[in-house]
């Protein structure tokens, strides 16, 4: 059902006091999931960085536990980067506070659950 021209005129109005406000507009900004995720990804990136100047560090001073750790590093942020990715991916981020869709929910479920649920679904004449 479309706004009437008085509902949109006042639409309008708070979406512009809204935009204007800073302080609401950073607070939208650091609960977004999106924006969340994409600076996990930059602190992995960073964190992969520092592994492989600490991993050739330690081989130029011939150290090898400092090599060591450098690549254990550079192991842990890439499997970090790896599951922010894959989380922002995921269809709850396209929305700020979004909710499971039906098919991550029924994901989510063991294989008993998912049998119980369609059993609990199927049509009546059946029973």
């Amino acid at each position: 059902m479309p706004l009437s021209e008085h509902e949109q005129r006042l639409f309008d109005q708070i979406e512009r006091s809204l935009a204007e406000d800073p302080k609401f507009a950073s607070a939208v900004r650091a609960s977004d999931p999106r924006f969340q995720a994409r600076r996990r990804l930059i602190v992995a990136a960073v964190a992969i960085i520092a592994g492989l100047a600490l991993l050739v560090y330690g081989a130029v001073i011939r150290t090898p536990l400092l090599g060591v750790a450098g690549f254990v590093v550079m192991l842990g942020a890439a499997a970090f980067a790896m599951t922010s990715y894959r989380k922002s991916q995921s269809p709850d981020l396209h929305v700020v506070g979004g909710t499971a869709s039906r098919r991550t929910r029924q994901r989510r479920l063991s294989f008993i659950d998912r049998l119980e649920e369609r059993w609990r679904q199927r049509p009546e004449g059946h029973r």
